[in-house]
């Protein structure tokens, strides 16, 4: 067995009430346990369909599977409450003795993990409570994800990030992510830099959106964002397809020979003002950043259909901000 495959912790249990706080901890433990190493190749999830409860035969069989080509594997069960106590008993067997190099993640969903399996994780890994009902769990909740951050926050902008969430500290993820799309990560954020992230309420027309990712201004575009995707605002799906058909109608008049705003609108179709639109960032970027800008685009929908487990706030945000910054160092 190698160094590698001895210190790895053998079950780890992450409990909470609250579903996207629990879900940013677990790919913190993630994070932890895989390392360097490719996740397609250590991490197996296992999830009940529907109603039903958990097949415990087949999280043994992945836990006890020794690993293949690598040296440790990571079983994620989730909605680990679904496990009755036969399967539970069971489970604990295959933990006595643990399997060398191999871990089992138990997330709790819409019941508790088995208490059976919270004292083992105890005795031989880690709880992950991220309940946050008293003061000092939620410093020490704070504190650890801002270690764990792709930025740095000041010490004045750790104050104004946690006036501003409050109790919300599910949201504190997002805004990392947010961050480090926008300024790169590695890089210490003070609160100026901080605040027009946090964002205010209102409304504005899609223009004023698509106006703020050409000036590239990240915070202006931001701001809108927040208004647009307030309270009654439209949803990320929506906004999502308003940039698409400003940068696709931009990518079919890109190269051409069209003049003026009645011209375009003649080819794609609609009204003068969203055509010169269109006909002005065509005439602005070539057609690899056009192609880039759909690119990011693209991989925000899948973002949005699940594949990044974030929130659709949280996923627009990191659109918007790759978006400025890509359109406003792309210009002819």
């Amino acid at each position: 067995m190698t160094k590698a495959a001895a210190e790895v912790t053998p079950v780890v249990v992450v409990t909470g009430e609250d579903d996207a706080m629990i879900a940013s901890e677990v790919r913190l433990v993630l994070e932890e346990l895989v390392g360097e190493r490719d996740p397609s190749l250590v991490v197996e999830e296992v999830a009940s369909l529907g109603g039903e409860e958990l097949d415990v035969g087949k999280i043994i069989d992945a836990y006890t599977t020794p690993p293949f080509l690598i040296d440790r594997r990571v079983v994620v069960v989730r909605d680990a409450g679904r496990l009755d106590a036969e399967g539970a008993k069971r489970l604990l067997a295959a933990l006595d003795p643990p399997p060398p190099g191999a871990a089992v993640v138990l997330v709790k969903g819409s019941k508790a993990v088995p208490a059976s399996l919270v004292k083992k994780a105890k005795d031989l890994g880690k709880v992950f409570d991220v309940s946050v009902r008293k003061t000092q769990q939620r410093r020490d909740f704070v504190a650890e994800h801002l270690r764990h951050g792709s930025v740095r926050l000041s010490p004045a902008a750790q104050k104004l990030l946690d006036q501003h969430l409050g109790e919300e500290l599910s949201r504190m993820d997002g805004i990392l992510e947010t961050l480090s799309a926008a300024y790169g990560e590695g890089v210490t954020v003070d609160d100026q830099m901080l605040a027009p992230f946090l964002g205010t309420q209102g409304s504005i027309p899609i223009f004023g959106l698509t106006d703020a990712l050409e000036s590239g201004s990240i915070s202006a575009a931001l701001g809108i964002v927040d208004r647009m995707m307030g309270p009654g605002g439209i949803s990320g799906h929506e906004l999502l397809a308003a940039i698409d058909n400003h940068l696709s109608r931009a990518a079919r008049l890109q190269g051409s020979d069209v003049r003026s705003g009645d011209d375009a609108a003649a080819i794609l179709k609609i009204h003068a003002y969203p055509a010169k639109k269109s006909l002005n960032l065509a005439r602005q970027l070539d057609l690899e950043s056009l192609a880039h800008a759909l690119s990011l685009v693209v991989q925000a929908d899948l973002d949005l259909k699940g594949q990044s487990g974030l929130d659709e706030r949280v996923v627009i945000e990191i659109l918007v901000a790759r978006l400025t910054r890509a359109l406003a160092t792309k210009r002819v």
